[in-house]
C-alpha cells in the first residue's frame, strides 16, 4: 500500500519537486529576491508618479517603456550571450538594474523614468534568458517539468510578496527604492557563486508572423490584444488605485490579488484546456473577464469587492496566454511548437508596448474608470472574434491528439518556452508509460489510454 502510494503521480511530483529544489536552490533563491524587487518596482513607480502629480497619460509612456525594452532585450540577449557569455551578461545587466532602481528616486522626472524603465525592461529580458538557460542545463529529462513549475511558482510568489513590501515605508521617500536596489543586488550573489558552467546558447528561430496568422488567426489576434491587457494590469493598475484614493495598504492588496489570481487559476484552466474544445474555453474565459471588469465600474467604492474583481481578472487573463499558445500548437507540427512560442511572445510584446499609452491617455481625458473599460473592451473583442472564428473553422482535434497545455507567462523567454515544451513532451511519455502499466490492472483513465493507443498506432507498437 505504501509502495503504491509512493508511486502515484501526485506523490512522485512532490518528491521530484523537492529533489529539484535541492539541486537548484541557489538559482531559486536568487530569482525569489529578484522578483521581490522587480514586483515592487512597477507598483512603487506607479504610486510615486501619482504622488508627484504626474498625469496618467504621461505615466502611460513611462510604463510602456518597460515592455519596449523587454521586447528589444529578447532580440539582443542572444547576440550578447554568444559574444560575451552568460556570467558576464548576467552580472552586467544586474548592475544596470540596481543602478536604475536607485536613480528612480534620485531623478524624479518622467523623461528620466522613461529611459530607466527602458533600461530595466531590456535588462530583465536578458536576465530571464540567462536564468532559464541555467535552469534548462541543470534539469534532467525526468525533472524538467518540475524545474519549470518551481521556477514559475517562485516568480509569481516573489511578485505577490513584493506588493506587500510597499507597506514598509513611505513611497514618497527613498527607503523603498533603496530596498528594491538591495534586493536585486543581493539576488545575484547565490546565483553567480553557485551556478554550473553555462551551456551553449541555442534557440529555435521563430516562425514568420504571416505563417503564424495563417496557422491560427485567433491565437495571433488574441495574443496581440492580450498584450495590451497585461500591460494595462501590471503597468497602470497602481496608477488607477492611487488616483482612486486607495491607501498604500489597499494598493498593495489590490495588485497582489491580480497576481494571486493568475497564479492560482493557471492550473485549473490548464486542466480544462486538455479536455475540452479550446476555442470554447477561450471564449468563456474572455467573456468572464469582460463581464467582471464591467462590474469594477459599479463597485469602485467597495474595496473588498474590488479585490475579488482583481483576483478574477488576473485569474482569467494570465492563463489565457498559455491557452492561446496551446490552441496555436494544435495546428503545428511538434518541431514547430518552440518556434510558435517565440512568435507569439513577440506579438504579445507588440500589444504590451501600446497598452499603457492608450489607457493612460483615456484615464487622463475621461477618468480612472477607463482602466476597467479598456480591459473589458479588449477581452470582449477577443471573445467576439473567437465566436467568429468558430464559424470559419471546425475544431475536429480529439483531446488525445491536441497539443499539451503548457503553463507559461508573458515574462517567460524563448528559452523558457522551449524548456516548457520539452517538459510537456516528457510528461506525455510518462503518461504513455503509466498507461502501459495500467492496462495490466484494467484501472486507468480513458484519456490516458486513448493517448497510449494513438502512440502505439503512430509508432507501430503492439500493446
Amino acid at each position: 500500500m505504501v509502495d503504491k502510494l509512493y508511486k502515484s503521480r501526485p506523490v512522485k511530483r512532490i518528491v521530484a519537486m523537492f529533489g529539484v529544489l535541492k539541486n537548484t536552490w541557489p538559482l531559486m533563491l536568487g530569482m525569489l529576491l529578484l522578483m521581490l524587487g522587480n514586483g515592487l518596482q512597477g507598483t512603487l513607480l506607479g504610486v510615486r508618479g501619482a504622488l508627484e502629480n504626474i498625469d496618467s497619460a504621461t505615466m502611460g509612456y513611462v510604463m510602456s517603456a518597460y515592455f519596449i525594452g523587454f521586447l528589444g532585450g529578447s532580440k539582443a540577449a542572444p547576440w550578447l550571450l554568444r559574444r560575451v557569455g552568460h556570467i558576464r551578461v548576467f552580472a552586467a545587466l544586474g548592475s544596470l538594474v540596481s543602478a536604475a532602481f536607485i536613480l528612480y528616486a534620485a531623478v524624479v522626472h518622467p523623461l528620466a523614468w522613461l529611459f530607466l524603465r527602458l533600461v530595466v525592461g531590456f535588462c530583465f529580458s536578458g536576465i530571464y534568458v540567462v536564468a532559464e538557460s541555467w535552469l534548462n542545463n541543470a534539469s534532467s529529462n525526468e525533472s524538467r517539468g518540475q524545474s519549470l513549475s518551481l521556477y514559475l511558482i517562485v516568480q509569481m510568489l516573489g511578485i505577490v510578496l513584493g506588493q506587500l513590501l510597499l507597506n514598509l515605508a513611505d513611497p514618497g521617500g527613498y527607503d523603498l527604492f533603496v530596498l528594491i536596489t538591495v534586493l536585486v543586488s543581493v539576488s545575484f550573489a547565490p546565483i553567480l557563486l553557485s551556478v554550473s558552467p553555462a551551456p551553449v546558447f541555442e534557440t529555435t528561430s521563430a516562425l514568420s508572423i504571416k505563417d503564424l496568422i495563417d496557422a491560427s488567426p485567433l491565437a495571433c489576434f488574441g495574443t496581440l490584444l492580450l498584450g495590451g491587457v497585461f500591460a494595462t494590469l501590471f503597468g497602470m493598475a497602481p496608477i488607477y488605485a492611487t488616483q482612486s484614493g486607495f491607501s498604500i495598504a489597499q494598493v498593495s492588496y489590490f495588485i497582489s490579488a491580480i497576481y494571486l489570481g493568475g497564479m492560482l487559476l493557471q492550473y485549473p484552466i490548464g486542466w480544462l484546456s486538455d479536455r475540452y474544445d479550446r476555442r470554447i474555453l477561450i471564449i468563456g474565459v474572455t467573456a468572464i473577464c469582460a463581464i467582471v471588469s464591467v462590474a469594477g465600474l459599479f463597485f469602485s467604492n467597495n474595496f473588498p469587492v474590488l479585490v475579488l474583481i482583481a483576483f478574477v481578472i488576473g485569474g482569467t487573463s494570465n492563463p489565457l496566454y498559455s491557452l492561446l499558445l496551446a490552441y496555436a500548437n494544435d495546428y503545428m507540427e511538434a518541431d514547430q511548437m518552440a518556434a510558435t512560442s517565440g512568435g507569439l511572445l513577440f506579438i504579445n510584446g507588440l500589444g504590451a508596448m501600446t497598452g499603457p499609452i492608450l489607457v493612460g491617455y483615456a484615464m487622463t481625458e475621461f477618468g480612472n474608470h477607463w482602466f476597467f473599460i479598456t480591459i473589458s473592451a479588449l477581452m470582449a473583442i477577443i471573445c467576439v472574434y473567437g465566436i467568429y472564428r468558430m464559424t470559419q473553422r471546425s475544431y475536429d482535434i480529439a483531446p488525445e491528439d491536441a497539443a499539451p497545455h503548457v503553463v507559461l507567462t508573458s515574462r517567460t523567454t524563448a528559452v523558457g518556452q522551449e524548456l516548457a515544451i520539452e517538459a510537456a513532451d516528457e510528461a506525455q511519455l510518462d503518461l504513455l508509460e503509466e498507461a502501459d502499466e495500467a492496462t495490466e490492472y484494467d484501472s486507468h483513465d480513458s484519456q490516458v489510454v486513448d493517448r497510449y493507443d494513438a502512440f502505439n498506432e503512430d509508432s507501430g507498437r503492439k500493446p
